[in-house]
Parts: structure tokens; sequence; C-alpha cells
């Protein structure tokens, strides 16, 4: 698996990928958002990984895990979630927090229990993310998962 940082030059590319897999797009060019991406022999995403850390680099939001239908199945979702809480990890973070309303049991797979969408919010206020969330309305329809590294 080779993964490539993005930069704001792929936002759209990027953005395009993740609105065909259904994720939020928010914030993609945002210098404190740190996404890879992992491309196939035609130069397509085919998966993509990421996170946002708090102010303090205590806790990380994953987000932006992603992975092509046509290359699912295949344990790909499992190693990018694994890059970005490694990646997170290696950054000083302790927690990783995200939000997810239909991949709870692949989150489960990987240590994570449902948590306070309150308390997320409350340690990752900062995020891109949560602000957008919490501008938007959106925080109240999301599912919030939580788990420690390291």
């Amino acid at each position: 698996m080779e993964l490539i940082r993005c930069t704001a030059a792929d936002a759209g590319e990027v953005e395009a990928f993740l609105r065909e897999v259904d994720l939020t797009v928010t914030g993609l060019d945002v210098p404190t958002v740190r996404l890879w991406v992992e491309r196939d022999e035609a130069g397509r995403i085919v998966a993509s990984t990421g996170y946002e850390l708090s102010g303090d680099g205590r806790h990380a939001l994953i987000r932006s895990v992603a992975v092509a239908a046509s290359s699912r199945t295949r344990g790909r979702g499992t190693e990018m979630a694994g890059f970005a809480l490694e990646h997170a990890a290696a950054e000083g973070a302790t927690t990783a927090w995200l939000f997810s309303r239909r991949s709870g049991a692949f989150w489960q797979s990987l240590g994570f229990a449902a948590a306070d969408r309150s308390e997320l919010a409350r340690v990752l206020a900062e995020t891109h993310q949560v602000r957008t969330f919490t501008e938007t309305g959106q925080l109240v329809r999301e599912v919030a998962w939580t788990r420690g590294l390291g």
C-alpha cells in the first residue's frame, strides 16, 4: 500500500472520490486536515484516509477513511484506518474519535466504542469538521466513536 499525502491541488479529486463513497467533503484543503490517498495503475484514487488533531494534540478526529467499491473486502479499510491511527499516535494523540452513522460494526472491530457526541465536540472543537457540523446543525445527527491510542 503506497499512500500519497494530499495537497491543496488534490482537493477537487479527493472531494469527488469522497462524494462517490458518501463521506464528508468539508475542509479537504484546510492545512490542519491531514489526508492521504492510494491510486491505482491509472492514477485514480481507490482509497483515502486522514485525521485532524485537537489544539492540544491529544485527540485525533479520524476522517475520510474510504475504499472504492471495487477494492473492498480485501482488508484495505482496516489498513487505511490503521494508517491514520498510527500517524495520529506518532504525532502525540492519545485518543482517537470519529463520526460514523453507517459503519459502527467496522469501527468496533478496530476497538472503537460508542462515544458521547458532545464530548467529541468539546475536545475537538477547533477541528474543521466539528466546527462545520456544529454550524450547520449536522452534529445532532451524527454518531460518535472513540478508542485509546498507543
